[in-house]
């Protein structure tokens, strides 16, 4: 299928690993040319990399930028000065009971998961709206609908997402710009990967029984009954900004393996 996205500038935040950096390899693959970021030049070189040996025809650039803070945003955008298409992707978070979670780990959450977004949004659309086109996507999550206990602060901020995407969609009336969430489930990601090592290893237990257990114990709504794979959610990212998804506009799209019951 084409996608109709050959030449459309395509900037991913956080897109040197998981799902931001399947999605910039796939976005190359439908021939968009695609900005890498991250705050360090060797993931972004690594990532530019791995992208042109899996898509040799890719056009790929990178942009070095902190796009959790103010500054960040305004240097990257200092590069890159328009894009029509805008994956708002790199996100943090931290696993801790509601009592310990700070003010300051509240606000760290906040500005890197949502404002990063806003600050981009908000410098991009104009451009967007002019030429009469583009895509906006903001990855939220399933936490965002099904606040994990673990991680209320970090369930705010995707929920915050959903907001933000979904008001935005509305100034885009009767125009060929789009504003849409995608809700990912319990991904395979770096991150993931992390803290399935720090769990096994202090559990004494194989990573195929501890994502046994966390589908039995903390997702056990979970259809899927895995962790998805980066590739499957950057999937229904692709095909959002593409022309072919024109009809499609403030849409919270799920691709969480069937965590959420919710039908709507």
């Amino acid at each position: 299928m084409n996608l109709e996205l050959d030449g459309k500038r395509a900037l991913v935040t956080g897109s040197t690993a998981g799902i931001g950096f399947a999605t910039a390899r796939l976005l190359a693959a439908e021939r968009a040319t695609v900005i890498v970021n991250s705050r360090t030049l060797k993931r972004v070189e690594a990532a530019m990399r791995a992208i042109r040996q899996e898509v040799p025809s890719a056009d790929v650039r990178g942009v070095v930028a902190d796009v959790g803070t103010a500054a960040g945003c305004d240097d990257l955008i200092a590069k890159v000065p328009e894009v029509d298409i805008l994956i708002n992707n790199v996100a943090t978070y931290s696993l801790l009971p509601f009592e310990s979670i700070t003010d300051a780990e509240w606000l760290r959450l906040f500005e890197t998961n949502v404002m990063s977004g806003v600050r981009l949004s908000r410098a991009y659309l104009p451009g967007m709206k002019n030429r009469n086109w583009g895509r906006i996507v903001f990855i939220s999550s399933e936490s965002a609908i099904q606040t994990p206990v673990e991680m209320i602060h970090y369930g705010m901020t995707k929920t915050a997402q959903l907001a933000v995407a979904r008001g935005l969609a509305e100034t885009t009336l009767g125009s060929g710009v789009t504003v849409n969430s995608v809700l990912p489930g319990p991904t395979a990601t770096e991150a993931l990967a992390r803290v399935v090592a720090e769990r096994t290893e202090a559990e004494g237990v194989d990573e195929a029984t501890f994502e046994r257990e966390f589908f039995t114990t903390v997702r056990p709504s979970s259809l899927l009954q895995r962790f998805s794979s980066p590739d499957e959610v950057a999937a229904m990212i692709v095909y959002v900004c593409s022309s072919l998804a024109s009809s499609t506009n403030g849409a919270a799209l799920r691709v969480d393996g069937g965590v959420v019951r919710a039908i709507s």
